[in-house]
């Protein structure tokens, strides 16, 4: 049996390059009730949503991109026409290994060349714009799990999931009540990858700071702003 749990990245001499195919999906499945509204769509800075800003990072890092989220959802179409939107393959609001596995299931019949999926959340702004690369290369196995990590905390919704592992996948979401996605981690070999702070004119910033709460909003707008002034400053 292959062993299980987190592994140390690969060593230098066995990293690989982003493979040619490798798409990636935002999951937007969770509700927004401490928000007042679906908080993807609000503004991380003038004129740019958090959407749009996820999108953004994410789009150079893959070959395609997609968003599993519910109906209302169906906006981001008219936004952005060339990224498709699947709902979860499951019944109930699942959480995000529902939605994991609807990606899974849908590139592999849909691209079958894809060996991989990478996912983010939308409500985390700030993500790395090295993140598929820097997963990828932690990467050992066919069957391997890379996840982020970010001070001492694991990210794994932040993730390049093998599409093989769709079925067991599959099995467990039907088998467990609770879904919890380090429950589901812990049943294979987990590559983890630490992901440094970012340093802003405002302190250190988490990259995977996620949005749940109009305070967590305003201090993503501060540091949105605050990265925006140090990158006018580079340029002067």
């Amino acid at each position: 049996m292959p062993q299980t749990g987190d592994v140390p990245s690969a060593p230098a001499g066995l990293r690989q390059q982003l493979p040619a195919v490798l798409p990636g999906m935002i999951l937007a499945g969770g509700l927004s009730s401490r928000m007042g509204e679906t908080k993807a769509f609000l503004d991380i800075r003038p004129g740019e949503t958090i959407i749009a800003r996820i999108i953004a990072t994410l789009s150079p890092q893959v070959d395609s991109l997609l968003l599993n989220a519910p109906g209302e959802f169906g906006r981001v179409q008219g936004l952005f026409p060339h990224m498709p939107r699947i709902p979860d393959t499951t019944a109930g609001e699942l959480g995000p290994l529902a939605g994991v596995l609807s990606g899974l299931r849908h590139f592999a019949a849909a691209r079958p060349q894809a060996t991989h999926l990478l996912t983010a959340p939308s409500d985390s702004p700030f993500l790395p714009r090295n993140l598929a690369e820097l997963l990828w290369q932690a990467i050992d196995s066919p069957q391997m799990i890379a996840v982020a990590v970010s001070n001492g905390r694991k990210h794994p919704v932040f993730a390049i999931w093998p599409v093989a592992l769709a079925d067991d996948l599959a099995s467990w979401i039907a088998a467990d009540d609770k879904r919890r996605m380090n429950a589901f981690l812990a049943r294979h070999r987990v590559a983890t990858v630490d992901f440094p702070e970012i340093s802003t004119g405002l302190g250190p910033l988490d990259p995977f700071y996620n949005i749940n709460t109009p305070e967590e909003l305003a201090e993503a707008r501060r540091f949105a702003a605050a990265m925006a002034e140090d990158l006018a400053q580079d340029f002067k």
